[in-house]
C-alpha cells in the first residue's frame, strides 16, 4: 500500500485521488438566480442527501484549484438563500456537460445547453424540466471551509418542495433504478449510469440478527471457493442449517455425485457459490455445512 501525507502533494493531485476513490458521486444539477434575476445552473458532484427530517441536501462549491475564485452558484445563493437541486439521469448528461462551461456571469447556461427553464412553487430559482425530480430548497447555512484553490463551501439546502415525474416510478409507486436511470461521477472524465446490469439488489435486513463471519465453520472460512462477498451472504443468514435439512440434502442423487469427486468439500463449496449467486441463502448454507459432516 502507498501511503500518502495529504500535505506533501499538489492539490490537484490530491484532488483526483480524491475524487478517484470517493466513487460514484450523485450529481446535483444546482439551479440558482443571480442578485440581477440571471438564471444559472451547473452540475456538483461533492452532493448528498444528509436527513429525512428535515428532509436536507449539503453541496459543495469549491475554489477553483487553478486561481482559488469561486463560482456563480455560489454567489448567487450568498445573495439569496435558495436553490433548485436538480438530478441528471443519462439523457440529459452531455448537455448537464455543457451547462459546466465557465461562461461569464451575465450568459444563462439554461440557454447555452438547450434545457427547459420552467418556474417552482416557492423559491424563485428555476427548475430543469427535462430532469425527472426537482428538489427546492432553502439554503439554511454556507460553511466555507478554507481560502485557497479546491477550497469547499457546504451549502446546507433544506428540501422546501419535491417534483416527481412519475414515469419512472414502478407500480407500487417507488422511484425504479431502471426507469431514473441516474449518472454518477467518477474522477476525471469517468462517469457511471446507475441502470441496467450496473444495479444490484442486496436485501440485508438490519433488524435480523445475523450469525456472524466468526460463527462459519472453519472449513467454509477458509476455503478457496468461495469470495468475501459469498461469505458475507452466509454470515447474514440468522442460524445455521439444522443437521436435519443437511443429511436429507445428503440422499439427493446430486449431491451423492459430488460426494464422490476427489476433492468433496471444493466441489460442494462450488455448487453452494451457484446457488449463492442466485440469493438461494438456505440451500446454499445446507450445501457448505455438508462439508462438516463428511
Amino acid at each position: 500500500m502507498r501511503s500518502i501525507d495529504p500535505t506533501s502533494i499538489p492539490t490537484p493531485e490530491l484532488h483526483q485521488i480524491l475524487v478517484g476513490a470517493v466513487a460514484p458521486r450523485p450529481i446535483a444539477f444546482a439551479s440558482t438566480l443571480s442578485a440581477d434575476g440571471v438564471p444559472n445552473i451547473a452540475p456538483y458532484s461533492f452532493f448528498n442527501v444528509f436527513s429525512s427530517n428535515p428532509p436536507t441536501m449539503v453541496f459543495s462549491s469549491n475554489r477553483r484549484v487553478s486561481d482559488g475564485t469561486t463560482k456563480d452558484t455560489l454567489s448567487n445563493v450568498e445573495a439569496n438563500k435558495e436553490v433548485v437541486i436538480n438530478v441528471v439521469p443519462y439523457s440529459l448528461v452531455r448537455q448537464m456537460a455543457v451547462a459546466s462551461i465557465q461562461y461569464p456571469t451575465e450568459v444563462s447556461e439554461f440557454e447555452k445547453s438547450g434545457l427547459t427553464a420552467v418556474a417552482s412553487e416557492v423559491v424563485k430559482p428555476l427548475r430543469i424540466k427535462e430532469s425527472p425530480v426537482q428538489f427546492e430548497c432553502k439554503v439554511n447555512k454556507i460553511l466555507p471551509l478554507g481560502d485557497e484553490g479546491g477550497a469547499g463551501h457546504l451549502i446546507i439546502c433544506e428540501v422546501v418542495r419535491i417534483h416527481l415525474n412519475e414515469d419512472i416510478l414502478d407500480e407500487s409507486g417507488k422511484i425504479n433504478p431502471h426507469k431514473i436511470d441516474l449518472m454518477g461521477r467518477l474522477g476525471r472524465a469517468f462517469y457511471v449510469r446507475a441502470s441496467g446490469e450496473a444495479v444490484h439488489k442486496i436485501y440485508q435486513p438490519v433488524t435480523r440478527i445475523g450469525i456472524g463471519y466468526d460463527q462459519l465453520p472453519e472449513s467454509i472460512r477458509n476455503s478457496t471457493i468461495f469470495t468475501g462477498n459469498n461469505l458475507g451472504q452466509l454470515a447474514s443468514l440468522p442460524h445455521p442449517p439444522s443437521s436435519e435439512s443437511i443429511q436429507t440434502l445428503k440422499q439427493q442423487n446430486d449431491i451423492q455425485k459430488i460426494l464422490q469427486e476427489e476433492a468433496p468439500i471444493h466441489a460442494l463449496h462450488r455448487y453452494a457459490q451457484t446457488e449463492l449467486a442466485k440469493e438461494n441463502l438456505e440451500l446454499a448454507a445446507q450445501i457448505a455445512w455438508l462439508g462438516e459432516f463428511l
